[in-house]
């Protein structure tokens, strides 16, 4: 989902009191912190409810820079409520909560748009109520752990130098000052002078992080995806018409660990039992093809909403595939793993090879296919379409020539051919639709009752969503080129 670049960034990113980090974790209740006056903490991935919150904390925390020379910049520059829940969509954003309340006492950000096998602090804030507790380093900790589970070999931050809960600290906690001139911190140093901030009380400072082995949790992505639906073509007069599609990756995701086991038993756990039950499938596919006596612990956490057709199982079977062909070191290419998914879902091989695909409901003919850079406002009706009867649909008669990329660019799309038949069947999807309408032209993705409206800038996606009203829900996500799901193999790669 959608990543914006934080305004302060990391000039005054790691500047918190007692600050710093904790793994991200997939699972709640992950880790519990004992403070000195035997107070209990857990850490927990952030939700859309703690946005205030957190941005009460960060508020708090930088009163404890009165009288520094940085004060008059940090005191300018805030969180952007919107781009933090965008951040806590995307997982990348973790809260400290006493035992006995649900209300944080501090939280950490990590920025991956540094892109490659680098991952940045963007924020890590604690109440200064609560310092000195540990929870500053439990933080720090849960989140280095969890860029380390990611693939990523590198944490960045830049922090000032003369405050003792900021350089002194994080080099107590592994990392170690670089030179600020070096090329891989130019985009830092870009953030400041755009804000204005004196290069003399920046330091940057990064510490290195080793890949986890097989048998240690690993992060892997299971990306979603929207259908652009075109009119059915028939290819001869003598064949029955078919479906015109693009399958569009996005960058929102659900996630997945997975750690390789000593015996051969393999150990799925999900929200959803059917999902469980898939992911034992599709490793014991790899398994038996491998001719290996191997196990796993698979854990799958639902971040998409569910029943929406924008994620699902094919995008399930990839990850499990792709991550145990790495952990298992089969060494199957990634065309002989679509070959095995194929088998449990037609459209695995989609997310396998990682880029949109034209092709049509049958897959009898699918080609890889680039689309301009778009954002999407995807609303959940909370109602689920029957997307086999509504292809079969009396109704849909039309036949249209092959569509072309421009044709989709374009928006010209299925939701005139369909619309009149989802519309009666489907009134919670009707009224999305209605509302979303409302704001420029909105489509009926061709999987499911996700009604999504195409944008040109995430400014605009963003202003949308918030309008969104309580009875749907609302959320902003990128088509991306390449799937979170490549780039999470290729960092996991490249450390052996």
């Amino acid at each position: 989902m959608r990543k914006i670049r934080p305004t302060k960034c990391i000039s005054r990113s790691s500047r918190g009191t007692c600050n710093e980090f904790f793994p991200r974790r997939a699972l709640k209740r992950w880790s519990r912190l004992l403070s000195p006056d035997s107070m209990t903490f857990r850490v927990e991935r952030a939700t859309a409810a703690h946005v205030d919150a957190i941005c009460a904390i960060e508020r708090s925390a930088v009163e404890m820079f009165r009288g520094h020379q940085a004060w008059p910049f940090y005191r300018a520059v805030s969180i952007p409520p919107d781009q933090l829940a965008m951040e806590i969509q995307q997982g990348l954003v973790w809260v400290a909560l006493p035992d006995d309340s649900d209300e944080p006492v501090g939280f950490v950000w990590l920025d991956t748009e540094h892109g490659g096998r680098v991952v940045g602090i963007a924020e890590i804030d604690v109440l200064p109520a609560y310092g000195r507790r540990g929870i500053g380093s439990a933080l720090l900790n849960c989140a280095c752990e969890w860029a380390r589970s990611a693939g990523y070999r590198r944490v960045d931050l830049g922090t000032l130098a003369d405050v003792p809960w900021n350089a002194p600290f994080y080099a107590k906690h592994g990392f170690s000052i670089v030179d600020k001139h070096d090329p891989d911190f130019a985009y830092a140093r870009e953030r400041d002078e755009e804000h204005g901030f004196p290069e003399t009380l920046r330091v940057f400072m990064t510490r290195r992080l080793a890949p986890p082995d097989a048998h240690e949790w690993s992060v892997w992505p299971a990306p979603a995806k929207l259908d652009l639906l075109a009119p059915p073509v028939k290819p001869r007069d003598d064949e029955p018409r078919e479906w015109q599609r693009i399958v569009r990756l996005l960058d929102a995701c659900d996630e997945l660990r997975l750690r390789a086991r000593t015996d051969d038993l393999i150990d799925a756990h999900a929200g959803n039992p059917a999902h469980a039950e898939l992911a034992r499938r599709a490793a014991n596919l790899l398994r038996e093809h491998a001719h290996i006596q191997a196990g796993a612990d698979i854990r799958i956490e639902q971040r998409i909403p569910a029943g929406v057709g924008v994620a699902g199982e094919s995008s399930l079977v990839a990850t499990v595939l792709v991550a145990l062909n790495h952990l298992w070191r089969t060494g199957l290419t990634i065309e002989q793993l679509a070959e095995l998914g194929r088998e449990l879902d037609r459209e695995v091989p989609i997310f396998l090879h990682g880029r949109s695909v034209q092709t049509t409901l049958t897959h009898e003919r699918a080609t890889s296919t680039k689309l301009p850079q778009r954002w999407y406002v995807l609303i959940d009706p909370h109602e689920s379409v029957a997307v086999e009867e509504i292809f079969q649909a009396t109704e849909l008669t039309r036949i249209a020539p092959a569509a072309t990329i421009s044709f989709f660019a374009s928006g010209e799309t299925l939701e005139n051919v369909i619309e009149p038949v989802v519309r009666a069947r489907y009134p919670r999807v009707a009224a999305a639709w209605d509302w979303l309408g409302s704001h420029g032209h909105a489509r009926l993705s061709g999987s499911g009752g996700c009604v999504f409206l195409e944008t040109a800038t995430p400014e605009r996606a963003e202003a949308v969503a918030r309008r969104c009203p309580a009875t749907f829900t609302a959320w902003v996500a990128e088509g991306v080129g390449v799937s979170p799901l490549r780039r999470a193999l290729s960092r996991h790669a490249a450390a052996g």
